[in-house]
């Protein structure tokens, strides 16, 4: 059966210190599945996109599609040495997340440091080529051609040349709804030419505060005039995601502007909750067409997310916590 919605981005072999509950060690994570997670709250027919090396745990795959995915686009690389999907964070009590000094951060919470973790070093993306693709990112090729004209796409965030050569390729779709997310590499305002030309296939825009200021640095503090900017170049929708403070979303066809606020829910660990949003987002703009709904769908997912570890954490809640917690914002989100 041909998927309602593909999504493509990074897999990685997590291990997380969370600010509550316990560690994950060498756990199945990225913000492909953590996107997909927030995604099946709603649909679970999604196809993922995603690049594996030849050690990857083909049990999670199986995992993978017992939740309703199709695997198909995860698209194993031969190389001569494996890619390295680790990911180490830890967090503080403020919720401040580390990528490094992993020793360290096990020997705090008098946690055995796992051996798995031998010889990890966090990428340094003040370091990375942003016009050379990673071998970790997902390419337009690896794209079965069963998925390329699925209406519904979402990119998480990876590499500026992988990302704009993914949105090429779903752009030409008639009716094709194609949701980015950026990397925060390139949001800066020396990239803003590059990023124009990649935003003409995009139907919605999903970057965060932080890197939306980042990418207008020295010309305005106003984040609805960087919405406006950004929708000349195409997108139809831009979502603002600020945290604990919500999402601005600016509807560029009907000139709506509107603040959703954050469901307030108890934080036992942010990882992923961004890309949980987006894959919300993405499901309830397909069963609505309305960009405030698919806020509200995203802004849910989010808030399951985050009261838990691992991406699946929001399959496992009471069922009809979901509706619930969409009729409750419902009340709360706002039109500026």
């Amino acid at each position: 059966m041909k998927p309602t919605f593909v999504i493509a981005g990074k897999l990685n072999r997590e291990y997380i210190l969370p600010p509550l509950g316990n560690p994950l060690i060498d756990s199945p994570g990225g913000n492909l599945l953590y996107a997909a997670g927030g995604l099946a709250v709603w649909d679970s027919n999604a196809g993922l996109v995603a690049r594996v090396g030849e050690d990857y745990p083909h049990h999670w795959l199986r995992d993978f599609e017992k939740f309703g995915f199709n695997t198909q686009g995860i698209h194993t690389v031969r190389e001569e040495k494996n890619i390295d999907l680790r990911s180490f964070i830890a967090y503080t009590e403020n919720y401040e997340r580390s990528h490094s000094n992993a020793v360290s951060h096990f020997a705090r919470r008098q946690l055995t440091f796992p051996k798995a973790l031998l010889g990890y070093h966090p990428i340094d993306e003040s370091r990375t080529d942003l016009r050379e693709p990673e071998i970790t990112s997902p390419a337009a090729l690896d794209v079965p051609k069963d998925f390329r004209d699925v209406r519904h796409v979402h990119i998480c965030p990876f590499d500026f040349i992988s990302q704009s050569q993914m949105v090429n390729l779903f752009k030409g779709g008639s009716n094709q709804t194609v949701s980015l997310d950026p990397a925060p590499s390139y949001m800066k305002p020396r990239f803003w030419r590059d990023l124009r030309l990649v935003l003409q296939g995009v139907t919605i825009f999903h970057p965060s505060e932080e890197e939306m200021r980042s990418l207008f640095w020295g010309e305005t503090n106003d984040l609805w005039e960087m919405a406006r900017r950004v929708s000349e170049y195409g997108p139809q929708i831009i979502v603002i995601k600020r945290g604990i403070l919500g999402q601005l979303v600016y509807d560029v066809a009907g000139n709506h502007r509107y603040e959703v606020p954050a469901y307030q829910s108890r934080i036992a660990d942010p990882t992923g909750v961004g890309d949980a949003f987006c894959g919300g987002f993405l499901a309830g703009f397909q069963k609505t067409s309305d960009p405030l709904m698919a806020a509200l769908h995203g802004s849910v997912s989010a808030s399951l997310k985050i009261e838990g570890s691992g991406p699946f954490y929001p399959l496992d809640v009471m069922p009809g916590l979901a509706e619930a917690r969409y009729h409750s914002l419902k009340e709360m989100a706002r039109e500026i």
